[in-house]
This record gives structure tokens, sequence and C-alpha cells, in this order.
């Protein structure tokens, strides 16, 4: 009798545990993997799960549950599940709200919208939300052109490991745009752009060891290879870039 009182108990314990386990909030993790079953396999069933985390207000499903519905040009139904994920702080939500605004070209609201999502995200942290943010203020789309603000979010960006905002920082660098004219300084950003293989960078770079400069000894023979490195590049780095 006492056995069969403590294989009961056990097995409520154990049920108990189950239940407790099934009704934890899923990891991130767990949701990304989830998406990428309903997006690259359009598994109906992973969809409902993200439904499902979406309506339990995670920021995580939101946000995948949008990108999902942005595949299938539901950019409505994906605006208003960024807008909830980013008002919770997601920044990849706030940089794709960014993205849709300023998408938005024909709207004049649309670069000042952009710029308070961009903005939101890049103090996150967010290196393509703070690159973006930093070509509105240079160009003035929808927002006063600020070249110090532009090349701080261009730092910021850059320091997240963004090769396009490094190319660009050491342009800044070498005009004096924004920042003081440093040489040595835009000539290190050049180099860390060109090693991220972006590849405007490689060319610039090969153009300045054809010829040679007080930074740099003339290299004809690396400026060929780096011109063909950057040719190479462009063409399979198109859409990373």
């Amino acid at each position: 009798m006492i056995i069969r009182t403590m294989r009961a108990w056990l097995a409520a314990a154990l049920l108990s545990i189950l239940v407790a386990g099934c009704g934890r909030a899923p990891l991130p993790a767990e949701i990304e993997a989830v998406s990428m079953d309903a997006v690259q396999r359009g598994d109906a069933a992973a969809e409902r799960r993200l439904q499902a985390w979406a309506g339990d207000g995670l920021p995580v499903a939101e946000r995948e549950l949008a990108l999902l519905y942005r595949t299938r040009h539901r950019d409505d139904q994906a605006r208003a599940l960024f807008m909830r994920a980013a008002r919770q702080g997601d920044a990849e939500s706030a940089w794709q709200l960014g993205e849709l605004e300023r998408e938005r070209s024909r709207d004049d609201g649309a670069g000042a919208r952009a710029a308070q999502w961009y903005r939101q995200a890049a103090r996150q942290g967010h290196a393509r939300a703070a690159l973006g943010l930093a070509l509105l203020l240079k160009n003035g789309t929808g927002v006063p052109v600020d070249k110090a603000a532009a090349a701080h979010w261009l730092g910021v960006a850059a320091q997240a490991g963004d090769a396009h905002a490094m190319f660009l920082l050491s342009n800044a660098y070498a005009d004096g745009d924004g920042v003081p004219a440093d040489p040595r300084r835009a000539r290190d950003l050049l180099e860390r752009a060109a090693d991220h293989e972006y590849p405007a960078a490689i060319q610039q770079l090969a153009l300045v060891k054809q010829t040679g400069d007080a930074l740099t000894p003339k290299d004809a023979a690396e400026a060929d290879q780096l011109l063909k490195e950057g040719a190479e590049h462009r063409r399979s780095n198109a859409r990373r870039f």
C-alpha cells in the first residue's frame, strides 16, 4: 500500500514538472528555430506556434512572425507586429520599422520616422540601424543635415563590425567631413574595411598601393592582387553589402 502510494505521488510530481516545463516561455533560440521551419519549409504547425507566442506578447515571436509576413508582402500586419516588439525593446524590430519607413520614399514624413526607429535600435548597438541613421543625417533625408552626428553613428556601426560604415568613416576622416581630418585613422579604417572584404575599400586600397603615399609604400604587385580581389568580392558579396 505504501509503495503504491509513493508511486502515485512520484507520478503526480513528475506530471507536475512536465506541465510546468511545457508552460515556460520559449527561449529566443527556440522561437527562431520554429520561425526557420515556418519560413523555409512552409510548416503550418510552426507558423501556428509563432502566432500563439506572438499572441502571448513575446517580442521575439512578434518579430519573427512579422518577418514571415514580410516575405508574403503582408506589410501592414508585419508593421503592427514590429511595432509591438519594438515597444518592448526589440532592437531588430526597431531597425525593421526604420527600413519600412525608408522604403516609403514618396512620403514626406518617412525619413523622420525612419530616423526615430533607427535611433532606437542604434542606441542598443544595432550596427545596421546605426549605419541607416548615419546615412539619413549625412544626406539630410527627412532630418536636418548633421555631419558630426553622422560620423558618430558611423563610428557606432563600425565598432559593431559593419564594413560599409568603416569605409564611409574612413572617407570622413580623410576629408575632415564631420570629424577632424586624420589621415592615419582614415587609413586604419580603410584597411579594416578591406579586411572585412568590403569591395569598395579593397579597390580604394589598391589604388593607394598603385601610387604609394606618405602612409603606404608603392607596391604594384599587391595593388594588382587587391584589384582582382575587389572585383571578385564585388561579384560574390553583392547581397552581403
